[in-house]
């Protein structure tokens, strides 16, 4: 069977991060949501996304296809309801699809089908803050999927660990003289990853392929720390989808960093309002602060984006993609893409130096800036112009 991730109707509740990806390519737990499917189905996945999207993550559809809402994160039952769709039969949770069967070039119009009701309780991903507030049941979950059936490399003398048989260490990761405590949820280490002397490490926690925790860092989980990133100082239940670093210290909570980020020095993110009131967010459907129902919520920042040493970062801030922000002082709650400065204002950061900045930070990691991932960025540059003060 062929089967097709699709962005649904979570995409825009899902920007910033969802302006340089579809929602499939999306990172929580240890995983994105596309590698979980493809590796519970044991197939290859394509897309159905923003057209401006469509050539780096092309759709190719055959004779008979499964059409997957990406939104949705794989649980048994659900695989099971899938893996058993029949021509002209779709799966729902009450008025949003979950999959359907598609023939090629196929016209949907699902008055026409049959409809069956999701089993069980749905995993599904459709605000930004789901990626934080619900990475615990997705790490557990991954944990599971990956290391099922497999031996853990050893778990060297000189560190402390507590629940050693919930952790597991991925051929050429290194850990020395660090604080191990597995006791309250998994700690996975990824192929090549290192966990630098004197760290202490809580889980639910993954560290990903090539990434390295600094020397004393501080993590609390359930976190993220996605792969060929560098994490220093204070993390409590974050993301980091990948390519990003916060390497020194400076206190990031309840906060999803997207790819090619940087934190400077010391930067601080507040994820508890002085009130205790519950935190607003931007909302890019309604163009406007929006209500999370939640008391803890940090910082969201979309690919690309940076900030200058001693950044401080309100409550509930959103930053959009390729920004660079600097200087004393809270920057607003919302920085639209592409802006330049912070609390005392910001003007538009031009595409010709935000690209030379996102070809060299690449080019460190070994990873081509490719005309697709310009069009990509020029595309949100002109569709994010009306939030920013030109």
């Amino acid at each position: 069977m062929n089967y097709i991730l699709f962005d649904g109707p979570s995409r825009r509740q899902l920007l910033p991060f969802t302006f340089t990806r579809p929602v499939a390519d999306l990172r929580i737990g240890i995983l994105t949501i596309r590698e979980k499917w493809e590796r519970i189905l044991g197939s290859t996945t394509s897309t159905v996304t923003e057209d401006y999207l469509s050539n780096k993550w092309p759709l190719v559809e055959m004779e008979e296809n499964v059409m997957i809402n990406a939104s949705f994160l794989p649980t048994p039952k659900l695989v099971a309801q899938i893996e058993a769709l029949e021509p002209n039969q779709a799966i729902f949770l009450e008025e949003e699809v979950v999959a359907f069967y598609s023939l090629e070039d196929q016209e949907v119009d699902f008055s026409g089908y049959i409809k069956i009701n999701l089993e069980g309780e749905a995993f599904k991903v459709s605000q930004t803050w789901d990626i934080f507030s619900k990475n615990q049941e997705a790490i557990l979950a991954d944990f599971e999927l990956i290391t099922a059936n497999r031996e853990s490399q050893p778990i060297p003398a000189s560190n402390n660990v507590l629940a050693a048989d919930n952790i597991f260490i991925e051929e050429g990761a290194k850990v020395e003289f660090a604080t191990l405590n597995a006791s309250s949820g998994p700690i996975y280490m990824g192929a090549d990853a290192e966990i630098m002397e004197g760290s202490l490490v809580r889980g639910p926690f993954a560290i990903c392929e090539g990434s390295v925790l600094k020397l004393g860092a501080k993590i609390y989980g359930p976190t993220t720390v996605g792969p060929f990133s560098k994490v220093g100082g204070e993390v409590n239940n974050s993301v980091i989808f990948g390519y990003s670093n916060k390497g020194h210290d400076g206190f990031l909570g309840n906060s999803v960093l997207g790819e090619w980020c940087n934190l400077g020095a010391d930067t601080n993110t507040s994820n508890l309002k002085n009130n205790y009131a519950e935190v607003r967010l931007w909302d890019y459907e309604t163009e406007r602060f929006a209500p999370t129902g939640l008391q803890f919520c940090g910082l969201m920042m979309g690919d690309h984006s940076k900030c200058g040493i001693n950044t401080m970062f309100n409550t509930g801030t959103v930053v959009g993609v390729s920004a660079n922000i600097f200087g004393s002082g809270f920057p607003r709650n919302f920085v639209p893409s592409f802006s330049w400065g912070g609390s005392a204002g910001t003007t538009t950061y031009k595409t010709s130096k935000a690209f030379e900045v996102a070809e060299e930070v690449m080019k460190r990691r070994n990873v081509d800036f490719t005309n697709d991932d310009r069009e990509i960025l020029e595309y949100v540059f002109e569709e994010s112009k009306k939030w920013r003060r030109e």
